[in-house]
């Protein structure tokens, strides 16, 4: 197995990176370096913190976890720095502000949404529980009918369809 220098493997992960986000294929091809190794320093940096996008080139295709180290990444930059940064990673600065915002409304929404969700958890419980009720009674009214109706039908086969003559 090659061992690759601190330089060139830098210059290969330039090249996977955004802006250029270019395919593993042909970042191999063209480096002669299996697909294998590339794929296995994507997962180095990514267990690093970096922001690697997974098979999607465009940003709004991200993973969510990549996204959420963009967010954390930027955090403290300035506008100019910010703008900076977008600009090394191919990304819009609007895209990263409303990742942003999207993580925030996030964690605001926990506590609503808990509630929110017991109470229609409770809400569906009792429709569920009023539904089955139903199922079972209409059941019941199911089982009486077909078992008149095969009794009737046992009667009609014992006594025939002969009509009632009283006058005979």
């Amino acid at each position: 197995m090659p061992r690759y220098s601190e330089e060139r493997k830098a210059a290969t992960l330039k090249k996977l990176l955004p802006p250029q986000s270019r395919s593993v294929n042909s970042v191999a091809d063209e480096d002669g370096i299996s697909p294998q190794t590339l794929y296995h320093w994507l997962k180095q940096c990514r267990e690093q913190g970096v922001a690697v996008p997974g098979h999607q080139k465009q940003a709004d295709q991200w993973s969510a976890e990549d996204k959420l180290a963009i967010v954390i990444e930027t955090a403290g930059l300035s506008e100019a720095e910010l703008s900076a940064y977008c600009r090394e990673k191919g990304l819009f600065t609007e895209q990263v502000k409303q990742w942003r915002t999207d993580c925030l409304q996030g964690f605001g929404r926990t506590a609503d949404s808990e509630r929110q969700v017991k109470q229609e958890r409770k809400k569906t419980t009792k429709e569920i529980k009023k539904l089955k009720a139903e199922v079972r009674r209409k059941d019941k009214a199911l089982a009486e009918t077909s078992a008149l109706l095969v009794l009737s039908k046992k009667l009609e086969a014992l006594y025939g369809d002969e009509p009632d003559n009283e006058d005979d």
